[in-house]
């Protein structure tokens, strides 16, 4: 019987409509705006300046802080600007703006396509070198990926826990990774378990994409400690907790982190990210971004410049379509709706869905029939329509007690509701509130 995390969680249709489209590269765009904040934690600090000539590979912006992450160019051209713009979030924070010239790499990156198996640095060194390359987590969260590697005084680190999950629909640019580049995935994954000095990488992948479960099978042998495990498909499986529960049968605890429970979790895209970095000397400067909808003529999945405008992808892929209503960054569970498609790709972005006026458009919202189907899908065992109820009045010191922050916001319960009420808005907004009210907390 195949695996899976035990409460809750939905079966929300897959639309996988890209997964039989091979990555393609898409052309380089005529510009590139790239934020200083692609990551969580502190910006980046700019260390180019406006008419300055950059080779694609160079550093533009340094890390400030320990939480934090480089940014690298992704194109070679001049400095047009560093100013104010738009993100994928509808705000402004300072971007680095490059007109592309060609397409210059520095010398020291090797971008051709031998594969490079043979590992010689030591651990310490593969986490400086994630550091200086800016690798953040690619699922989406962004998390500077050294900070993940250096595990805490007082911790430890059994096992590393690959997901190749991708269980928000439409998605299927992980999918793509472990087809097409299966053997630099596996020794990015041996980089990973040399970096925490563990013996045993566990690569989750859910049973729809049998292709890259089979492939990955076949290799695994030349890799020591590496073993691929089917799992039963259900959303948020792709979580990390939810991940951690279905594979190793650990539980995270409330306010707490995987390596608590002595496991460390990271994405596919991430594993690939880290192989590039540590063998081939290359930065995270580009990714694999999903660009699909039921309506367009050729869902595609596009090896993307980070910078290039959201609109570009669209473009390639014939344009707007009459019928979109929406375009979510992300995944349609989970993504957020974007105000405007010329903002850039960043290190997070991992699709664009263009969405039919009946998959975006709100029905009308009832009262709350006490059915509980809220509280039986939730993957944290929470009462979503509690903690709707508790935001409403404002009664914020009640919803941390009833665990809002243990939310990922992973929209099940919105999905569910029969009623159509907006539990994850109200959620999120608890959240931010309450998340307010900690820090100052704190502050004291």
């Amino acid at each position: 019987m195949l695996k899976t995390f035990p409460k809750g969680g939905v079966h929300p249709p897959e639309n996988k409509l890209s997964e039989g489209a091979p990555i393609d590269i898409l052309p380089l765009p005529e510009q590139v705006v790239i934020p200083i904040n692609q990551h969580l934690g502190a910006p980046a600090e700019p260390v180019v300046e406006k008419g300055e000539s950059i080779k694609a590979g160079q550093i533009i912006a340094r890390s400030k802080g320990f939480v934090s992450a480089n940014i690298h160019s992704s194109v070679s051209g001049k400095v047009l600007k560093i100013d104010k713009m738009s993100d994928s979030s509808g705000y402004k924070q300072t971007c680095i703006v490059i007109k592309v010239e060609g397409d210059e790499w520095l010398e020291t990156i090797d971008r051709s396509g031998e594969l490079k198996k043979d590992i010689s640095l030591a651990g310490e060194d593969i986490i400086k070198k994630c550091a200086e390359a800016g690798i953040v987590g690619m699922g989406g969260a962004t998390f500077p990926s050294h900070v993940k590697l250096s595990i805490p005084p007082g911790k430890k680190c059994d096992v590393l826990i690959i997901n190749g999950v991708e269980c928000e629909p439409y998605l299927t640019s992980d999918h793509r990774l472990m087809i097409e580049k299966p053997e630099e995935l596996l020794t990015g994954i041996s980089l990973l378990m040399k970096a925490l000095g563990v013996e045993k990488a566990m690569i989750g992948i859910e049973n729809n994409k049998k292709d890259a479960i089979n492939k990955l099978r076949e290799l695994v042998p030349g890799y020591k400690g590496i073993s691929v495990h089917a799992l039963r498909v259900k959303y948020p499986q792709g979580a990390e907790k939810q991940l951690i529960k279905a594979l190793i049968n650990r539980e995270v605890p409330s306010g707490g982190l995987p390596v608590d429970v002595g496991t460390i979790v990271h994405n596919v895209g991430t594993a690939f990210a880290v192989y590039e970095a540590i063998q081939k000397n290359k930065p995270l400067v580009e990714r694999v971004v999903t660009v699909s909808g039921k309506d367009m003529g050729k869902p595609l999945n596009l090896l993307t410049r980070i910078g290039t405008s959201i609109n570009n992808l669209i473009e390639y892929t014939g344009g707007l379509v009459d019928s979109t209503a929406k375009v979510i960054n992300g995944g349609p569970m989970m993504g957020k709706a974007l105000s405007l498609i010329d903002v850039p790709v960043t290190k997070g972005t991992s699709g664009i869905i263009l969405l039919r006026e009946e998959e975006s458009r709100r029905k009308k919202t009832g009262p709350c029939i006490r059915c509980s189907k809220c509280v039986s899908v939730c993957p944290m065992g929470l009462e979503p329509y509690l903690l709707m109820t508790v935001i409403e009045k404002e009664l914020f010191e009640r919803a941390e007690k009833e665990r809002i922050m243990d939310c990922m916001e992973c929209g099940s319960c919105s999905f569910i509701c029969p009623a159509n009420r907006p539990l994850l808005d109200y959620i999120r907004l608890g959240k931010a509130s309450v998340g307010k009210i900690i820090r100052e907390r704190k502050q004291k």
